[in-house]
């Protein structure tokens, strides 16, 4: 590596360090980082910084380079340009804990310039208060525990009013589901951005291997098969998230919510991957101002020095009031992506997230998919549920992903559609459930404002994770009930490689081929023996 590379590049993953830090800290409520500085002083420091990396990146020569060089150059470019942008002035440093204003003239936001930042992000901060703050008579809850009572109530008229009470959130998003509501604007002003560029979440699938003529007929063939293993009659979508609640009404009382962290940390322990060792953080109190979304990302990352890899510090953010099987699930799939990011090891212009975000989330899900088994709740819950109930509780998370994702697809090409009507009929033809186009019950999750496309990366991820799932098993054995192996056998074949390899040349080498739905759609069909 030419020397005036080498020390650019250095530079700039201690810019990266410095970023990381303080973004972790902002997204934590704090002031001054576990060292001691204050994260204004922090900000400055970075500041200064990606002004100075910026020149020395600028001031190299790309075509006097080998082809990696110039590759890691471009992509070092290129993420400052994007994604390490100016802190800037951090006297606000913190969350407001505020009620956000959401009467929200959503025509006059998405005209103005900027507008559909603009618009994304006041959307967002409204859905953030509402799904923190559901009445249900004196209490105040979120979202996550209301559907998980839903789930766990036997009573149809007390699951209908627990469902009924999020409809603040529902309108948070989509308003009175008018032509000028809160999302209808967003994604039209979204389509409208994109102009005739591919989708990006189509783009992103094909990154992993998945041909964009075959992405929606796969998705179909899984909602085919989860209705196939289904009551053929409607049921209300309160006593859809009741049937298939059966694992988490048994199992959830043998996960208070002072064992979830730990009982988390064991699984990974029994397979290799001591999240106390890989330095994992995990900031899972309530907080007014948190993000409303459960997600990880990096405090530092893996650097070689002195030819010794320096362990990063993977950082986990959610918000759990209880335990229970729903929300441990989700800490497992969080905690798959901090394992993930702990075994990155390649050259700092590199070291982020791979480059196909379905293979992001498909790597979540590695270990999280297991607690559907009975020999994974017999080992860490002393019970087990039928087969079938725990394949259910999988799948339904799975299939409403995957309804999700289609539903989005069909918004980014019809924007004028509405989208309670397209949520009502995918539903009700795939899912079984009674349509209610009368209330946007599908503006549930925060990544349709944020990232509106992104619920096609779940989708397409539960494809690629039961693909590899399987392969592991064939080519290295079960891991269900753990296997203290996994994480060194399974870490340099898939996990190490950030941006240095394609996704789709990680996922293919490691199938031996192309990805394909055969895997999930076998899996799924256990619910019907």
């Amino acid at each position: 590596m030419a020397s005036g590379l080498a020390q650019a590049e250095s530079a700039y993953a201690d810019l990266r360090t410095l970023r990381d830090r303080y973004d972790v800290g902002s997204a934590a409520g704090m002031t001054t980082t576990a060292a001691g500085m204050r994260l204004t002083e922090l900000a400055r420091r970075h500041d200064d910084l990606r002004v100075a990396v910026l020149d020395r990146l600028s001031a190299i020569d790309s075509t006097a380079l080998p082809s990696n060089d110039a590759r890691a150059l471009g992509v070092m470019r290129a993420t400052i340009s994007r994604d390490i942008t100016p802190i800037g002035d951090t006297s606000a440093t913190g969350v407001a804990d505020a009620r956000p204003h959401c009467t929200i003239d959503s025509a006059s936001i998405a005209g103005a310039r900027g507008g559909l930042d603009s618009l994304r992000r006041r959307i967002y901060d409204c859905y953030g208060w509402a799904q923190h703050h559901v009445m249900i008579g004196a209490d105040t809850l979120d979202r996550l525990t209301v559907l998980g009572a839903i789930g766990r109530n036997a009573d149809p008229a007390e699951r209908r009013r627990l469902f009924f009470s999020l409809e603040p959130v529902w309108r948070s998003m989509n308003g009175d589901d008018g032509a000028n509501s809160p999302y209808r604007r967003l994604i039209a002003s979204e389509v409208e951005s994109r102009g005739k560029n591919e989708a990006a979440e189509v783009e992103r699938a094909g990154t992993s291997g998945i041909p964009a003529d075959s992405l929606e007929r796969w998705l179909y063939s899984i909602l085919n098969a989860w209705r196939m293993a289904s009551p053929d009659s409607l049921v209300e979508p309160w006593d859809w998230y009741y049937a298939a609640g059966e694992a988490a009404r048994r199992l959830s009382p043998r996960i208070p919510a002072d064992r979830l962290e730990r009982l988390n940390a064991e699984v990974f322990i029994s397979l290799g991957a001591d999240v106390a060792a890989l330095r994992v953080h995990y900031d899972l109190a309530q907080r007014e101002g948190k993000t409303p979304v459960a997600y990880t990302t990096f405090g530092a990352r893996a650097r070689l020095r002195a030819g010794r890899w320096e362990a990063g510090e993977p950082w986990v953010f959610a918000t759990y009031r209880e335990g229970g099987l729903d929300n441990l699930a989700e800490l497992l799939h969080e905690t798959g992506h901090a394992v993930h990011i702990a075994a990155i090891h390649t050259r700092p212009a590199f070291a982020d997230w791979p480059d196909s975000d379905p293979f992001t989330e498909a790597l979540g899900d590695f270990a999280a998919l297991d607690i559907a088994e009975p020999a994974w709740q017999q080992r860490w819950l002393g019970d087990s549920v039928p087969l079938a109930a725990g394949l259910r509780a999988r799948y339904s998370g799975i299939v409403m992903d995957v309804a999700w994702a289609l539903f989005e697809a069909h918004m980014l090409r019809d924007p004028a559609a509405d989208p309670n009507q397209v949520w009502a009929g995918i539903t009700r033809d795939y899912l079984r459930m009674r349509p209610h186009p009368e209330i946007s019950w599908w503006a549930m999750r925060g990544q349709l404002i944020d990232s509106p496309g992104y619920m096609m990366n779940y989708a397409v991820g539960a494809i690629i994770i039961a693909a590899i799932r399987r392969r592991t098993v064939e080519q290295h054995g079960p891991f269900a009930t753990g296997n203290p192996s996994w994480y060194g056998w399974v870490a340099p074949r898939l996990f190490r490689f950030g941006l240095e390899r394609p996704a789709r040349a990680v996922v293919e080498d490691f199938l031996g081929g192309p990805v394909s739905p055969q895997a999930i759609l076998d899996d799924m069909s256990r619910m019907r023996k």
